[in-house]
């Protein structure tokens, strides 16, 4: 019978990962195991003492609870974490990126907008200043795309109702106002929109006519706003808006593709249902397509800063300057105080379906999830929904929480999203087409309706170069108007979830 699969990492690591299901008594790496080791989790192959660290990937992932021999299961049962002071090294490791001279950078075929900018999808939205205003965009939206009005007009895509649950009960300065604000203008403002209404009720915090001057917002033919009781109540709202939808087809239809360089991509790097696997496959090929797309001129953004806690060390030591690095780092101490103040911890994170998948502390993840942003320089850190200016691979703080993290990713600019699931992660995101990436064999085919890409295969010997050229590959045709899975099953009208900070009032 043959032995079963193992991976060792780094020769650093006092662990090693199971391929394969390795059962009790079997040897793997030279080492018997003690217990049944599932596939994608982890066992020890020499002992680690009480309070010894846990190596994988040649980095610290938590330390042993109690004593560990060698063949034992390595995860929750046996491993704890607890604070570690991590050397930051701001920008040892700033390199000066190879970028292609644009006679030679890829291209795709994407919607030049007038302020420069461009779009891979071409959208009409219908925004929201508050949760009071929520089901009237969606009866506009609703009545739009069931009226066959879109039918004379294929080059837009479909009216998208973004809908969310605040815009009232807060507070009128502050993060959550900032937040909010800076989430709505990049929306109203994205170039995967062709034309954009908000709709308001009229009385609530979030007050229209204030965004719009703190923003520069100018209404015309590509944005226009209403409110509920300025218009005259729910019927006559809806009523309004279809006119003003039917008005903006045509505008919006006048846009056509173009062949545009790589460098106008802003490539939005998500990860959801992690496991044992994600690190080694999907993330770590993705890392690889970020750093064709940079040398192409292109933009990464890595985000979800929960979920790089613990592995923040290796991207300050990438940071294009000290000033850059040590940004992330008060990130990181706001996250602390964050969730010290709500009675949390960091390690809240993996959830119970990551620690099924192989993945015992949040230190272990992060590794796994930093792999996403490839190994070229850090060149900014923007705080959440913040409009991405810098090109390269770049940072932006999020929630680990998918939706909210891929929300302020989005009205930062980014125009195609990539997304990894170990575990099989049901998610779509409009108005950007999302990719997905399966990080193993297992998941790719029972989901195979949801996912765009296998990377299993690179532990079959598929080289993690290869994967990434695929991976960009299939950017490059996303981006020129291919459709994802979640595009074809009708995900994104849902996923519109602005990060909400502050006291609900």
């Amino acid at each position: 019978m043959a032995e079963p699969r193992i991976i060792r990492l780094s020769a650093e690591d006092n662990v090693i990962v199971a391929v394969d299901q390795v059962p009790q008594g079997s040897s793997a790496s030279g080492v018997t195991a003690l217990a049944r080791i599932p596939r994608g989790h982890k066992m020890a192959i020499v002992p680690i003492a009480v309070n010894e660290p846990v190596r994988k990937y040649g980095q610290i992932i938590g330390f042993a609870s109690k004593p560990i021999a060698p063949g034992d299961w390595v995860h929750e049962h046996n491993v704890s974490m607890h604070d570690f002071a991590r050397d930051y090294r701001h920008a040892e490791g700033a390199r000066n990126d190879e970028v292609l001279p644009p006679e030679l950078r890829a291209t795709f075929e994407g919607y030049l907008r007038p302020n420069g900018r461009t779009g891979t999808r071409n959208y009409i939205g219908i925004l929201t200043s508050v949760n009071c205003s929520a089901t009237v965009a969606k009866f506009i939206a609703e009545q739009v795309n069931r009226s066959g009005l879109l039918n004379d007009f294929p080059e837009i895509d479909g009216v998208v109702p973004f809908v969310h649950g605040t815009g009232c009960g807060m507070a009128s300065r502050g993060e959550g106002w900032d937040v909010l604000q800076r989430t709505q203008w990049g929306y109203a403002t994205h170039p995967n929109l062709g034309g954009a209404l908000m709709v308001g009720l009229g009385c609530e915090m979030f007050q229209i006519d204030r965004m719009k001057d703190e923003c520069s917002l100018v209404e015309g033919e590509h944005f226009q706003s209403m409110t509920i009781q300025a218009v005259g109540g729910t019927r006559k709202t809806v009523a309004e808006g279809v006119e003003r939808v039917k008005a903006m087809l045509p505008v919006a239809a006048k846009a056509k593709r173009e062949t545009r360089p790589a460098s106008e991509i802003v490539l939005a790097l998500q990860c959801g249902g992690s496991d044992g696997y994600s690190g080694i496959t999907a993330n770590p090929a993705l890392g690889a397509a970020v750093d064709k797309l940079v040398k192409h001129g292109g933009t990464g953004v890595l985000a979800e800063t929960p979920e790089i806690y613990g592995a923040e060390h290796l991207l300050t030591r990438r940071a294009v300057n000290q000033a850059v690095g040590e940004k992330l780092v008060e990130r990181i101490r706001w996250w602390e105080d964050y969730t010290e103040r709500n009675r949390g911890e960091m390690n809240n994170n993996p959830s119970p379906g990551n620690k099924a998948g192989g993945l015992t502390t949040i230190l272990e993840k992060s590794l796994g999830a930093a792999a996403k942003g490839g190994s070229t320089t850090l060149r900014a850190v923007y705080e959440y929904a913040q409009q991405i200016k810098e090109r390269g691979f770049v940072f932006m703080d999020t929630p680990g929480y998918d939706p909210v993290g891929a929300t302020g990713q989005v009205a930062g600019g980014s125009n195609v999203m990539c997304f990894t699931t170990g575990r099989g992660s049901a998610f779509g995101c409009k108005p950007t087409p999302s990719i997905k990436l399966a990080t193993n064999n297992y998941v790719y085919e029972t989901m195979t309706e949801d996912m765009d890409i296998n990377c299993g295969d690179v532990l079959e010997g598929v080289s993690l170069e290869a994967k990434g050229d695929e991976i960009f590959n299939k950017v490059l045709k996303v981006a020129s108007g291919e459709r994802t899975k979640s595009e074809g099953l009708g995900y994104g009208d849902l996923e519109f979830v602005p990060w909400q900070i502050g006291a609900t009032m």
